[in-house]
């Protein structure tokens, strides 16, 4: 005969983990609200607001490197899609965990700020794939401009943050994301930087 015991130590184990989980959902969607993050985090989130960002770094990679920064481009390209891949596909797919804005019997109140969207929400694509990025740059930039580094993992970290004050995800959802992200983006970065062979320092042109 079968022994289930086990399952009941894991649940055991668990239950504190989820517990804290809702408890600080609860204290960022409900006890942190205020009119400033209610106007600025949800833009935040928003993909096309970063767009700037992104196409200077396109330009400021192809300018610095060349060919070597249009390699540099796509291999980060292809981190964020590994990433999304993992977290919206395999992940959420394995979990089925719901949203806190669809989770009407676990949640008794809750803050919706946005429409509640479709799809699970363990883990979070949004925190992944900006950690990615955060990550894979960062390993870049720790060597020729250090004071950068921080702040990319400050926009990453917001903006995963706006994902629990909004309502869409808890905050194991976002911690697991960011997680993922790290580990794949220092890892893509890792290789594809020797791979590429990019020098670690840009080299100062001399001003004649």
């Amino acid at each position: 005969m079968l022994n289930f015991g086990f399952l009941v130590n894991i649940s055991e184990k668990i239950d504190p983990i989820i517990n804290w989980d809702i408890r600080a959902f609860h204290f960022i969607n409900e006890t942190l609200s205020n009119p400033i993050f209610d106007a600025v985090l949800p833009l935040l989130r928003e993909k096309f607001i970063w767009i700037p960002l992104y196409l200077g770094l396109i330009y400021f990679w192809l300018k610095t490197y060349g060919r070597k920064g249009a390699y540099l481009i796509l291999a980060l390209a292809i981190t964020v899609a590994v990433s999304d891949q993992i977290s919206a596909h395999i992940i959420k797919q394995a979990f089925h965990r719901l949203r806190p804005c669809q989770n009407i019997e676990g949640i008794h109140h809750i803050i919706r700020r946005i429409d509640c969207g479709t799809g699970f929400s363990f883990v979070s694509s949004h925190a992944a794939n900006h950690f990615a990025i955060a990550a894979f740059v960062a390993l870049w930039f720790r060597k020729n401009y250090p004071k950068i580094e921080p702040w990319l993992y400050f926009w990453a970290g917001i903006i995963s943050f706006a994902q629990v004050y909004i309502g869409v995800h808890y905050p194991l959802d976002v911690l697991t994301g960011a997680l993922i992200g790290l580990i794949l983006g220092w890892m893509a970065a890792y290789w594809t930087l020797r791979i590429l062979k990019i020098p670690e320092k840009i080299p100062v042109q001399k001003k004649y």
